[in-house]
């Protein structure tokens, strides 16, 4: 007989109960147990999904290195988030909200390695092929070696993996998909984890590259256990703002490169095009001659940008003054506020603080705490900075400007667009010289950056 159990899984770290818990006993969050019911039936190869390799352990040292070979994507941006490409056998993930352009992107990036003359699976399980059809005829995503199947059924999709023998796997999404041994709902704790498993001893045993799309919940995580995330090779969120039309593809985990490469792509009526120079997109629209209006010079991985930063310093009608920053690490703002009220004089305790970085782009790096800094300054004295000065550098407790990396790169790039002036920490001068087109100006206090900034 087959044996019927009723079981509770945490939907954030996959921890499994015989009875429900309103905070999780594995990652201690409240309100994440749900209930399953599933019909235990003896099957071979569930529950792990993996596949005994029957290899012998060996020496380290005896083990052959190798870089890992790389499949291009044809989309530069998709790429350099991958570490230079997609690597054969290995398991992505990429979530993002619903309508934000996941499909998009991995249809076009199909077609791109189809017109290579790979072999690509395209897999949906909420669209019909007619419907594939249509956006593939609106993104000229039209190829021979591109193939096309409706399926949410595991055994249906590895008979068509049999039959085509692809080179790269997509399917959108792995919350449709399910396992019919596995009786609960498509898109619960069970359905997934099973699922991925399966995937995965797909992708690895047979050397396809395979991505998964994955549905997100309201705080913006990726949805279903935790646990799918650790059993996949990269993680990439696809994000961006529904009233803008430029996206960032941002690598959380990454197996076979680094996590701190973004792509930015720009959505058009044809499709997402790529943007090669992000600063242009970014400043784009920055009004000239405005008070707490600058340019920071930040890096993304190994790629400089350059953002406008804003502040608005307005008095309140409240006892405790608003500090809202968006784009930038809050706490971080309210640090150098503290700096500016303690080492600058500048009485802010009675007045609301604004900091935004303009185009919905987000920053983490020291070295955005500089032009903060100036923003703040500028806009509570109400002098505008040169519409041409760029700014970059960390800012201590005690008022100091410390050096950051790559100083070079972030002059080069705001030579390229024209800049005049860059004020940067004095001890990352050291080493090198600046394009003759750009003048640097080292300073070792936020006092000598205000000086030089609002004179």
């Amino acid at each position: 007989m087959v044996k019927v159990k009723t079981k509770f899984f945490c939907t954030e770290c996959g921890y499994e109960s015989p009875k429900w818990y309103g905070k999780c006993p594995g990652c201690g969050s409240w309100n994440t147990m749900v209930e399953e019911t599933e019909k235990v039936v003896k099957t071979q190869g569930l529950t792990s999904g993996l596949f005994h390799t029957k290899e012998k352990p060996l020496p380290i040292i005896n083990i052959e290195s190798g870089q890992e070979p790389r499949i291009q994507t044809g989309i530069a941006e998709l790429n350099r988030v991958l570490g230079g490409g997609v690597v054969p056998g290995s398991l992505i993930l990429v979530g993002g909200d619903p309508g934000i352009g996941k499909s998009t992107l991995l249809l076009q990036t199909s077609h791109e390695m189809a017109k290579a003359g790979l072999r690509v699976l395209y897999i949906s399980g909420e669209e019909s092929t007619r419907q594939t059809k249509l956006r593939a005829e609106r993104l000229g995503a039209l190829s021979p070696e591109l193939y096309v199947l409706c399926e949410s059924s595991m055994d249906g999709i590895e008979e068509a993996i049999d039959q085509v023998k692809p080179d790269f796997l997509v399917i959108d999404s792995i919350q449709t998909v399910y396992l019919p041994e596995v009786t609960s709902a498509p898109g619960s704790v069970s359905q997934v984890r099973e699922c991925t498993a399966r995937f995965m001893r797909i992708s690895k045993g047979q050397g396809i590259a395979t991505v998964l799309v994955g549905h997100v919940t309201k705080e913006g995580a990726i949805a279903g256990p935790r646990m799918l995330e650790h059993m996949v090779d990269s993680v990439l969120y696809f994000e961006g703002e529904r009233h803008h039309s430029y996206r960032l593809l941002r690598a959380v985990k990454n197996r076979f490169g680094s996590t701190n490469e973004i792509g930015i792509f720009e959505m058009k009526e044809a499709g997402l095009d790529e943007v090669a120079n992000p600063s242009e997109l970014f400043l784009s629209e920055r009004p000239l001659g405005v008070a707490g209006s600058t340019v920071v010079a930040s890096m993304e991985g190994t790629r400089p940008m350059l953002v406008e930063l804003q502040a608005l310093i307005a008095s309140t009608q409240f006892p405790s003054p608003r500090r809202m920053a968006t784009g930038v690490d809050h706490h971080r703002m309210n640090l150098i506020i503290a700096v500016l009220e303690k080492r600058m004089g500048m009485f802010l305790q009675n007045q609301d603080a604004y900091v935004n970085l303009a185009g919905g782009v987000k920053l983490d790096e020291p070295a955005v705490d500089l032009a903060i800094a100036v923003s703040i300054a500028s806009s509570f004295r109400d002098l505008p900075t040169k519409p041409f000065d760029v700014f970059f550098g960390e800012v201590g407790l005690t008022g100091e400007v410390r050096a950051v990396s790559r100083a070079e790169q972030r002059v080069k790039e705001a030579a390229k667009l024209g800049f005049k002036r860059v004020i940067l920490p004095e001890k990352s001068m050291k080493g090198w010289k600046g394009p003759k087109e750009i003048q640097l100006i080292g300073v070792n206090t936020v006092a000598d950056a205000l000086a030089v900034a609002l004179d």
